[in-house]
């Protein structure tokens, strides 16, 4: 299947069926495409968290406006950002970047300097709404392997956020919740999955100069 005809075939699941599990390699291949995904700077302000429990997943469908997709997919990613952003996190990324490249210190020195920089002017605020923004692009990334691997999802920005963090102690990981992914295998009778795509036409979306 090509990738037009993947995305094509994708569409936000409004209803799993609960009894298709996804395997091992499916789950591993979309935390390493999460991994993978770009990030401003290579900082990665942003985790991932799976979870396959299926009693912990229906704890969590009251704060998810009872969407049932929170519980009957076959697992539940939720995208999170850290709540803390620190010079520490800037000095982590490049002790990490001489070990992968054993790139030069006087190579190095001038981007560490600026980013040091940046993360020190900036507000905690600001610094959360840039990692914000990062985890959407994790999200798209996701959507789009999730597309080509026949795998169904649907991306969730519904829900209630700090109810999510104190039932999974979030806190404790510096960390927040921003968007959920539910994934697994449609049901038959989800009736969103015969509906043709609603688009405008492409060349009211696209700009060529």
């Amino acid at each position: 299947m090509d990738i037009i005809k993947s995305l094509q075939w994708r569409y936000a699941t409004k209803k799993f069926d609960a009894s298709e599990k996804l395997n091992a390699d499916q789950i591993n291949t979309l935390k390493e495409a999460f991994n993978l995904t770009a990030t401003s700077f290579g900082l990665q302000p942003i985790k991932l968290i799976v979870i396959e429990n299926k009693e912990l997943r229906e704890t969590l469908v009251p704060h998810a406006y009872d969407q049932r997709q929170i519980a009957d997919a076959s697992h539940l990613l939720i995208l999170c950002i850290q709540k803390n952003i620190s010079v520490e996190d800037v000095e982590n990324y490049f002790h990490l970047v001489k070990n992968i490249r054993n790139t030069p210190d006087e190579i190095l020195n001038p981007f560490k300097a600026y980013l040091i920089d940046t993360v020190s002017k900036n507000t905690k605020e600001e610094l959360q709404q840039a990692a914000k923004s990062q985890a959407y692009i994790a999200l798209g990334n996701l959507l789009t392997v999730c597309a080509t691997l026949q795998i169904d999802s649907c991306p969730m920005e519904g829900f209630m956020p700090e109810k999510f963090d104190e039932v999974l102690e979030l806190e404790k990981l510096n960390l927040q919740s921003v968007l959920l992914l539910p994934v697994g295998k449609r049901a038959e009778d989800d009736y969103m999955a015969s509906l043709k795509k609603v688009r405008k036409p492409i060349e009211n979306m696209v700009i060529e100069l």
